[in-house]
């Protein structure tokens, strides 16, 4: 497949232009101009790109790239090595943040309330970046979600607050998003899940009565990566394939 082929087509695939985003998303870095092999990962980090070129990929697949808003712009250390070796290889890096996040199918939020057997009934926060629902079974007490997360997710959450609060409504927001907390709360939710905590996460946890599960920033967000690799073999007949390189948050 043709390199501006592709671009166009996860371009469209995933709204890259909708949303207001801190960093760019769609084709970060150019390659061959063709691309047959493609790697998904969470990172683009120097791991997952070595693995790219030893593996002969033409492209790389990420939820984090490369460039963000207010960083250092010289390339230096760790940046130069990681361009290097794609600049070197000549493999394509494609990264998208917020539009991997809300895709209603292949998105981080839907992979994990898929995998959680939760029932998305609305959105909430800046541009509709969380989801709330029903969970599976609704009656549990927010510790019993907990477990329920540390098995499909392989990993202990952290969980604060009332871990014997009954949940009716359940909100999520992958990754970094503890900071939709209070938006949760006034959603409706019974009990908050993302992937990082602050610290002032636990005092509105305690105070406001509703739970708060940090479930891992890496682990909540391996889905929306695995979900294309397995779209573009399925849709584009293209070799991919997610690489799930540990990472303990």
């Amino acid at each position: 497949m043709q390199l501006i082929e592709l671009r166009a087509y996860l371009d469209a695939l995933l709204d890259a232009q909708r949303l207001k985003d801190y960093c760019p998303n769609g084709l970060q870095v150019e390659g061959r101009p063709e691309v047959l092999r493609v790697l998904c990962g969470v990172t683009a980090s120097q791991a997952l790109l070595d693995r790219a070129a030893a593996g002969g990929y033409d492209a790389v697949f990420v939820h984090h790239g490369l460039f963000w808003k207010g960083d250092d712009g010289r390339v230096t250390g760790f940046r130069r090595q990681r361009l290097r070796t794609l600049l070197a290889n000549d493999i394509n890096l494609f990264a998208y943040h917020l539009p991997l996040d809300v895709h209603p199918a292949l998105g981080n939020n839907a992979q994990l309330g898929r995998r959680m057997g939760w029932e998305a009934e609305g959105r909430f926060a800046d541009q509709d970046l969380g989801w709330i629902g029903c969970p599976a079974q609704p009656g549990q007490p927010a510790v019993s979600i907990a477990d329920t997360l540390a098995e499909r997710l392989g990993r202990a959450p952290l969980l604060v607050g009332d871990g014997q609060r009954t949940v009716h409504r359940v909100a999520w927001c992958t990754g970094g998003a503890q900071g939709y907390f209070e938006q949760a709360i006034l959603a409706g939710a019974d009990l908050y899940v993302s992937g990082e905590i602050s610290e002032q996460t636990v005092h509105l946890a305690r105070e406001s009565g509703v739970p708060y599960i940090a479930a891992g920033h890496h682990a909540t967000e391996r889905y929306g990566a695995q979900a294309v690799a397995t779209h573009l073999a399925e849709a584009l007949g293209l070799e991919a394939e997610f690489l799930d390189l540990d990472n303990p948050v």
